[in-house]
């Protein structure tokens, strides 16, 4: 767990916060900011698959095909959301499809990393590390928001865009909206 340092925000009242988007949205930079200013842990579900599987997701994709990736993912952010200890989760850019993923976020709050399909593009660009972008990556991000931007504000429960360039106005962003979300309900529901 970081310090967090330098953070106003209560952690203790905070509870496990899920940060979703479409790849590109930033989730991997602005997870780990969030992390620190809050005092909480942060879990990056593709870090953990490729921790547990010991290669690449870009290889998992190649050598076992997506199915077995999705399996992965899913059995990954359904045990980060389910560990006891407050913290920032990072998903994949998919495991919003997965209905067992959209059940375990029912109990968090879930950051919706918003992003236009140019600024998605411009970062995703051609990032190996992300197979299912690989060729038509335009194309592909077009068809990949159409789908999923729907489940991503149906699970979400604040969405900040994230178009610009400043990762800590970003995490001030979320920072706020929850506070906000907290005051409005009384109490943090989701803790």
């Amino acid at each position: 767990m970081s310090s967090g340092a330098g953070g106003t925000a209560d952690a203790a009242g905070v509870g496990t916060i899920a940060l979703i988007g479409a790849p590109g949205s930033g989730k991997s930079t602005v997870g780990p900011l969030l992390a620190d200013r809050l005092g909480l842990g942060y879990c990056d579900v593709d870090d953990r698959i490729v921790a547990r599987v010991g290669k690449p997701i870009s290889d998992i994709f190649a050598e076992d095909g997506e199915p077995a990736f999705r399996r992965l993912e899913e059995e990954a952010t359904v045990e980060a959301l389910a560990e006891q200890a407050p913290q920032v989760v990072s998903l994949g850019g998919g495991a919003v499809m997965s209905a067992r993923n959209r059940t375990a976020l029912g109990d968090h709050q879930v950051v919706w990393l918003e992003v236009s399909a140019t600024t998605a593009i411009n970062r995703a660009g051609l990032n190996t590390a992300r197979p299912l972008l690989l060729g038509n990556v335009r194309g592909t991000l077009i068809k990949l928001l159409a789908e999923r931007t729907p489940v991503y504000r149906s699970v979400a429960t604040v969405t900040v865009t994230n178009d610009g360039d400043d990762p800590d106005a970003t995490v001030e962003e979320i920072i706020t909206r929850l506070a906000a979300t907290r005051d409005r309900d009384g109490t943090d529901e989701h803790a």
